[in-house]
């Protein structure tokens, strides 16, 4: 099939490369002529395992080409809306700028029986209007939603063997003329048994920003046990672990730390809240105010424990950073608790360095006053404290005696809990990890 992918960040180049390898014709369209030439020249934008070899991979079929002249889009059956929707500037709801850009440039290339997908989270009751501009300009074209579901660092994978379809047609109506050509274009993980729902579209816009809100507020419930679990002396692994062993409960994401963060998180659980305002069903979702509230205060939590560890005053103390991107096997810095507990120990009078395997650069520019050493072995020497914020696996694997070498003082914050605490104190280490005794 032709499609074409209207924005080209982190969710439609992957898409856009994706599409292509399942050997459908692509074009990638997006203003930024930066990111447009480096995705020409099959260098991603950004960190994504896999994505690099992937884009030289389908470019080298001829199958992917990527412009930013949004008449690109024209003679394409079907054309995917993949642009941004970040939370507006002095509000929680999202900025529906992009999405509603991107949708009157494509609407004067249209054709009838296009299919024009929206793949962007957006707040709910915004396919039905969209849907109407798309009836005025082309009566036979059809408006559908079919959100995203990426994990970063395994955003390939979770394109090309995605664990669910989701198809938010106009009547909700399996018979939907759109259905069939979303099946014809999912054709090759639907044959290997991806499950797909049909539903009507503000059921299919809800999905994403309810799945989320649900993992938010997961990750918060185990940070507040994490809280009274400091307070009462537990241990809250073990409770986790304890709890997780109920399959009502599970044990994915109860893993105590420092809050969630990066550019899908943060943002939709706050425009969640904000549209269920507009909508007069605003006491619905109050909870979501203390899940953001919660993992904001995580950030405070760790500043003060590190001041706790460095014996109750953070001036002049030497810290390590081990990670400053949201999570690993990403670069993204958008919202990363890690880099704001970073900057926030800094203005507190502590000399910090900051050291990621990916993310540096990105970093550099949202904190310049930072300093950064990409190499782990430099950035340690001499440090007072360590504090792990993101789970690299090289940080995970450190030898507690060899590290141990390099500092002044033997301390380290474990802001994962994903170190194993008695070999680190076998090793001499001052160890504080996050909810545990």
């Amino acid at each position: 099939m032709r499609i074409s992918v209207i924005g080209c960040g982190y969710l439609g180049a992957v898409h856009a490369a994706c599409m292509a390898k399942l050997g459908h014709q692509v074009v990638g369209i997006d203003v930024d002529p930066r990111k447009i030439a480096e995705l020409s020249a099959a260098n991603a934008p950004f960190y994504e395992p896999g994505l690099d070899e992937l884009l030289q991979d389908v470019q080298a079929t001829g199958r992917l080409s990527f412009t930013t002249d949004i008449s690109a889009a024209a003679g394409s059956d079907v054309h995917f809306i993949c642009v941004g929707t970040p939370q507006t500037k002095g509000e929680n709801a999202a900025d529906m700028t992009y999405v509603n850009a991107a949708t009157t440039a494509l609407l004067p290339h249209l054709r009838p029986g296009n299919l024009v997908v929206g793949k962007s989270t957006v707040p709910v009751g915004t396919a039905a209007r969209l849907a109407r501009l798309v009836d005025e300009q082309e009566p036979s074209a059809h408006l559908v939603w079919n959100p995203e579901f990426l994990r970063e660092g395994h955003a390939v994978a979770d394109t090309l063997q995605p664990d669910r379809f989701v198809y938010g047609v106009a009547d909700g109506s399996e018979d939907h003329a759109a259905v069939a050509v979303l099946d014809e274009l999912y054709a090759a993980p639907l044959a290997s048994g991806t499950p797909r729902l049909v539903m009507d579209h503000p059921t299919a816009e809800l999905v994403k920003t309810a799945a989320n809100s649900f993992l938010a507020t997961k990750i918060s419930f185990i940070n507040a046990m994490a809280e009274l679990c400091e307070a009462s002396g537990a241990d809250v692994t073990r409770l986790a672990d304890a709890i997780g062993m109920d399959d009502r409960i599970g044990r994915k994401f109860l893993n105590a730390g420092i809050g969630f963060g990066g550019g899908c998180l943060p943002k939709d659980i706050r425009a969640f809240m904000a549209r269920a305002g507009e909508l007069g069903a605003d006491q619905a979702l109050t909870f979501l105010r203390e899940v953001d509230a919660i993992n904001m205060r995580r950030r405070s939590r760790v500043v003060e424990l590190t001041r706790v560890l460095c014996g109750g005053s953070l001036l002049g103390q030497r810290i390590t950073v081990l990670g400053v991107a949201f999570k690993p096997e990403s670069d993204d810095v958008r919202d990363s608790p890690a880099l704001s507990i970073a900057a926030q120990l800094q203005l507190q009078g502590a000399v910090v360095t900051v050291t990621d395997p990916k993310a540096l650069e990105n970093a550099a520019r949202r904190f310049p006053e930072l300093q950064y050493e990409p190499d782990t072995s430099a950035a340690i020497q001499g440090a007072d404290a360590l504090l792990l914020l993101t789970e690299w696996r090289e940080y995970r694997d450190l030898d507690p005696f060899e590290t141990a070498s390099g500092v002044t003082t033997a301390r380290i914050l474990d802001g994962r809990n994903v170190l194993d605490p008695g070999k680190w104190r076998a090793a001499g280490w001052q160890y504080r990890g996050l909810g545990r005794p």
